[in-house]
């Protein structure tokens, strides 16, 4: 059968009279923005199945069916996909051009209905099973409705094999689940499920096919979110979350609004707010950025506003700027996120963050300003530095030079110095010897292979900062932070030249005893700070102490994740789960803190 373009099936899809569709078959009345009706799926006799016709599609409360104008089609007359797809365009009166006639079926049609099957158990799970009741407690405690997590797709995976059992009593082949990313194979070959323990949301195509999932865990472990494995249908960095349902409302608002999590996404759909979408769990890719641009011009950024959040803003500014999306990026209260402010206090909470959204670059400039970047030459080359990239990024003309007039105005450097560091190439990156990887000299080629980046610890980073910027704790240090703690060989010198002579740290007599190198790790050191964030440095020493001296703990807690993860035969699961709990409570008792285990959190991250 030949193949039907994606923006036709968008085109179908959105020209589709969903209502009068099933109101051929179903006494449909009015209730609210809504149309109620009895089920023709499971025979009811009261109103308990919605037509909704600003989301496109229908479910029924009861049997909790669920789906668009295509699946109405495929589960009331029995058609499959494409043949739906033609059935509804041939009722709006939509030609569809044919492309290439394919030899054979579609080879991915059993993995998205394998999906298909998976998400419809996993709902149901969610609704009816006992072992879904914490889950259950979970949302009601974060304020979903159980109808609506059902009518958007939410699920529940159970501990145990259950899932697989379901799967083959219903005809589903191992194979297949394997394939869709539902099953993985452990080492000792067993066929274990994907997913177990986590509230499970459905992702999908821009078709509206469930291709995927990602994963909550709700009890203790690692990792907290899981996504599906890529595969022939599942691209974590191709695909973004709502994007389905988004498209509609991203086109007619010229705007898409990005936040960081599924339940970001999810509370403000229900507040209204429905040109929202969210990367994977990643940050924003060169693929996500295209596909937005499909659909808008703009976008709007409303990640959390701590260090963390800060930065992934800026990456995700930088990758959409290149792709010539126009980017602002508004400003969340500190220590909420979207889906807290606008549970507490719905949309209209929001609608002066987004009022005062400003331009990716204004933003930068912003922070640069409130931490004193623009005062002294140092500073003002450091505030250059995180702001070249912008305008780097920026593939828009009219932008760029926007960019290169305001940064100018700002440090007194003329646009055209600017443009020259703009269009430059990047200088090469050397190694801890202080010279180019490939070559050294006149000799060395013109081209430089790409060296290995080292990873540097946050921790080490930041507690050496503040050293270099408070001398007199150096003693403290030296009582309190043993140097095997700092394992970055450049790192290691400065902190052991510290050591070795406290009180000539920061003479020329010291700086003269470090490499190259490691004098200029001394100097980002002593204005390197937070990026685009503040904390109490005594906080954050502690923090960052706290952090190496458990290292060890969390790197054998890491492996036994990941044992865990490949699967380990039955009779050492139970002994692997108390080793896991015993470190747990070790780097607990060590760091009791909730402020040290959120910072631990984030500082882990940026390190990997």
């Amino acid at each position: 059968m030949s193949m039907i373009p994606d923006e036709i099936v968008e085109q179908v899809r959105d020209s589709a009279d969903l209502v009068g569709i099933i109101g051929e078959s179903v006494e449909l009345k009015r209730t609210g923005s809504d149309y109620r009706g009895a089920c023709p799926f499971h025979g009811g006799t009261h109103r308990n199945f919605a037509v909704i016709p600003k989301k496109g599609r229908f479910y029924c409360f009861v049997c909790h069916e669920s789906g668009d104008v295509f699946s109405w089609f495929m589960k009331r007359v029995g058609l499959d996909y494409p043949t739906a797809v033609r059935e509804v365009a041939r009722r709006v009166g939509i030609t569809i051009p044919e492309r290439a006639a394919r030899a054979g079926p579609d080879p991915l049609e059993p993995l998205f209905g394998a999906v298909a099957v998976a998400q419809d158990w996993f709902t149901r799970r969610l609704l009816e099973a006992d072992e879904a009741k914490g889950a259950r407690e979970y949302l009601t405690g974060r304020d979903v409705p159980l109808e609506t997590a059902a009518l958007y797709g939410l699920g529940f995976a159970p501990p145990g094999k259950g899932f697989l059992d379901a799967m083959r009593a219903l005809g589903l082949e191992e194979s297949v689940l394997l394939e869709a990313g539902l099953a993985a194979k452990r080492d000792d070959g067993k066929v274990i499920p994907r997913f177990r323990a986590r509230l499970l949301f459905p992702i999908h195509d821009l078709r509206g096919r469930a291709a995927g999932f990602g994963g909550r865990l709700l009890g203790p472990g690692e990792p907290k979110y899981l996504n599906s494995p890529e595969n022939a249908i599942f691209h974590k960095g191709r695909q973004l979350y709502n994007l389905h349902q988004a498209k509609g409302a991203i086109r007619k608002e010229e705007t898409v609004i990005l936040v960081e999590g599924y339940f970001d996404v999810l509370r403000l759909v229900l507040a209204g707010i429905e040109h929202v979408v969210a990367p994977l769990g990643t940050s924003l890719t060169s693929d996500q950025a295209t596909l937005l641009r499909r659909f808008a011009p703009a976008a709007v950024l409303l990640y959390d506003s701590d260090q963390a959040g800060l930065r992934a803003t800026f990456r995700a500014g930088d990758e959409l700027l290149r792709h010539t999306v126009r980017v602002r990026v508004a400003t969340m209260p500190p220590g909420e996120d979207p889906d807290t402010l606008v549970r507490r206090g719905g949309a209209a909470a929001l609608e002066p963050v987004m009022r005062d959204a400003v331009d990716l670059l204004e933003r930068k400039l912003q922070l640069l300003e409130q931490k004193g970047w623009f005062e002294g030459v140092d500073h003002q080359r450091d505030a250059l530095d995180r702001l070249l990239p912008t305008i780097r990024a920026a593939a828009d003309p009219i932008t760029r030079d926007l960019y290169l007039k305001e940064v100018s105005q700002r440090t007194g450097v003329s646009r055209e110095v600017l443009l020259q560091q703009v269009t430059a190439r990047p200088e090469p990156r050397y190694s801890q010897a202080g010279a180019p990887r490939d070559g050294a000299g006149d000799d060395a080629p013109t081209r430089l292979a790409k060296p290995e980046r080292i990873k540097v610890d946050v921790n080490e980073k930041e507690l050496l900062g503040i050293l270099v910027r408070h001398p007199e704790w150096i003693p403290r240090a030296i009582s309190e932070v043993p140097l095997e703690w700092v394992e970055t060989p450049v790192l290691r010198e400065v902190y052991e030249a510290m050591r070795t002579s406290p009180d000539e740290v920061g003479s020329s007599a010291f700086l003269e005893r470090l490499s190259d190198v490691a004098q200029r790790a001394w100097k980002k050191l002593g204005s390197f700070e937070p990026k685009y964030g503040t904390t109490d440095p005594d906080q954050t020493y502690v923090a960052c102490c706290q952090a190496l001296e458990v290292r060890p703990l969390q790197r054998e807690l890491d492996a036994l994740v990941a044992q865990q993860e490949r699967g380990v035969p039955p009779e050492q699961f139970d002994q692997l789960v108390q080793d896991m709990k015993r470190i747990e409570r070790e780097i607990a008792s060590r760091s009791p803190t909730e402020r040290w285990k959120r910072y631990h959190r984030r500082a882990k991250r940026d390190a990997r």
